[in-house]
């Protein structure tokens, strides 16, 4: 399932530090600037970051600019990638987590996958939705409030969740699916 719309124009912000799941960044970013999108990175500080790529440690990415920094209305939407180490590590920053409750009030899709969806809980987010995580998590959606599905991506209001790597090209289609109908029509 390939991303067939023309995204050209928009931006999209990625927020991950170490530790994050290798083909969670990756794919999205691969598949998003393919269509188009302006994709940006935004970490706790300005040092490349390393992923983790199934048993051991990744490759390392460029951040394109600290969280502080990010303002959400310059964005079209928010991809949160997994991996068990990443999300662990920004679940407990402040800045992190007001950044992602933030970004949801804008009504913009806000996309988390695998342990991503911790994230979400820190922020508020999950509580009467309809969501899905890496099934490590499940429990902790469903004490956070949620109603979890075992489904490969689940869209509840501007909220994308998906479980796992198998699901990256339904959620990468689903994340442009949703910004390219937020698109202004043309005259």
């Amino acid at each position: 399932m390939a991303i067939t719309q023309d995204l050209s124009g928009t931006a999209i912000l990625i927020v991950a530090t170490d530790g994050f799941e290798q083909s969670e960044l990756m794919e999205p970013k691969t598949q998003l600037e393919s269509a188009g999108a302006d994709v940006t990175i935004a970490s706790l500080s300005q040092e490349p970051i390393k992923g983790w790529d199934e048993k051991d440690w990744g490759d390392s990415v460029d951040v394109d600019m600290l969280i502080e920094n990010v303002d959400p209305n310059e964005f079209d939407a928010l991809v949160l990638p997994g991996g068990q180490i990443n999300p662990d590590l920004l679940r407990v920053e402040d800045k992190v987590v007001t950044l992602v409750r933030d970004f949801a009030a804008t009504g913009k899709p806000v996309a988390a996958i695998c342990h991503a969806p911790w994230l979400l809980i820190e922020a508020g987010l999950v509580n009467g939705k309809q969501v899905t995580g890496y099934k490590s998590i499940r429990t902790d959606l469903t004490n956070a409030g949620a109603n979890v599905e075992d489904s490969p991506v689940v869209v509840d209001g501007n909220i994308i969740t998906s479980r796992c790597p198998d699901d990256l090209d339904a959620f990468c289609a689903q994340i442009a699916e949703m910004v390219y109908e937020r698109l202004p029509a043309e005259a």
